[in-house]
């Protein structure tokens, strides 16, 4: 092999280690955006999805529950039946076609009556959540975040808890009936009066919980860098603490729906809920205690609905609990 030979092999080698050299520095650096590592697109809320599909119980709960809001909510356009309707030449009949589930003591359809009263169950539930969730988080954030507000917002927080309750809501009830009833009608204002008396006795569990979240953030190194850059208490209230208690505050929500659900059929139950006329699920339950003997399923149909319910909700705040800890997404 002549020198010029051997120089151009040498000269083609070296270009080869080369190249070689800088496909495996390439392949070494970190993808530019690493939320597309893998040809997957991954992000927290994907994550949270994936986990919570892992646990099989709060699958099958979400899975009735939307079955139960269709029920509710699409049952009355396919079967159109009032349920205020009174006929009482087939009252107290059985499951027939004419009426699937049979009718009360004066003939109205309980089909229909139970799908009126889901609807209005659930969003006393919803509504109820919704008050008792924005109160609790708003004390909770207030009260964890500002020093000099902790502990008279925790010592009102620890009063409302140690109140009795059932004697409170019993007690808001017979005192404000009347007026938002005067003023909203009788539907409307028991409405009204139902969720209010509900949401302002249900947000201390939620305040505490987000509280005491709040007081851990509140040492973290992001939070402490914002701070020193001057960052004002509302922006780092909207921008970096609400988002990271969010967790906490969907977990208490779930659950919140169900307690709200219980404690409006057990004042329905008690006759204090809403009128006659107007039927939910607890005030089926009441119109049907003097005949539960003779027509069982009567108790048994809102009865089923009530706990079927209240455990779903609580299946998926129990999923969600699991899936949006980081200590447990991602195993």
């Amino acid at each position: 092999m002549t020198d010029t030979e051997r120089q151009h092999h040498l000269d083609l080698r070296e270009t080869v280690d080369a190249t070689a050299a800088a496909a495996g520095a390439t392949a070494a650096l970190p993808p530019d955006n690493p939320l597309h590592a893998g040809g997957e697109t991954r992000s927290q809320w994907r994550d949270v999805w994936r986990q919570f599909r892992s646990h099989k119980g709060a699958m099958v709960a979400l899975v009735l529950f939307v079955l139960t809001i269709l029920f509710v909510l699409v049952g009355p356009y396919i079967w159109t039946i009032d349920p205020t309707y009174v006929d009482i030449r087939a009252r107290n009949s059985g499951f027939s076609a004419a009426h699937p589930l049979g009718t009360d003591q004066l003939g109205r359809d309980m089909l229909a009556r139970l799908m009126a009263g889901g609807r209005v169950s659930i969003a006393v539930g919803l509504t109820a959540m919704i008050i008792a969730i924005s109160l609790g988080s708003l004390i909770g954030v207030t009260s964890g975040y500002f020093r000099r507000l902790d502990a008279p917002l925790m010592r009102m927080t620890e009063l409302f808890l140690a109140l009795p309750l059932l004697p409170l809501l019993l007690l808001m009830v017979t005192l404000f009936r009347e007026p938002l009833s005067q003023s909203f009608g009788p539907a409307m204002g028991t409405f009204i009066l139902i969720v209010s008396a509900i949401g302002a006795t249900s947000w201390m569990q939620a305040a505490r919980i987000v509280r005491g979240d709040v007081l851990g953030l509140k040492e973290r190194e992001f939070i402490l860098a914002a701070k020193s850059i001057g960052t004002p208490a509302h922006r780092m209230i909207l921008r970096h603490v609400l988002p990271n208690v969010l967790s906490p505050i969907m977990v208490a929500a779930t659950l919140g729906i169900a307690t709200a659900i219980i404690t409006e059929s057990a004042l329905s139950f008690l006759g204090l809920g809403f009128p006659p006329d107007f039927p939910t699920w607890g005030r089926l339950l009441y119109d049907a205690v003097d005949q539960m003997i003779q027509y069982p399923s009567r108790v048994i149909l809102p009865g089923l609905f009530i706990s079927l319910t209240v455990l779903c909700v609580n299946y998926i705040g129990d999923g969600l609990r699991d899936a949006m800890d980081p200590r447990i997404r991602g195993r």
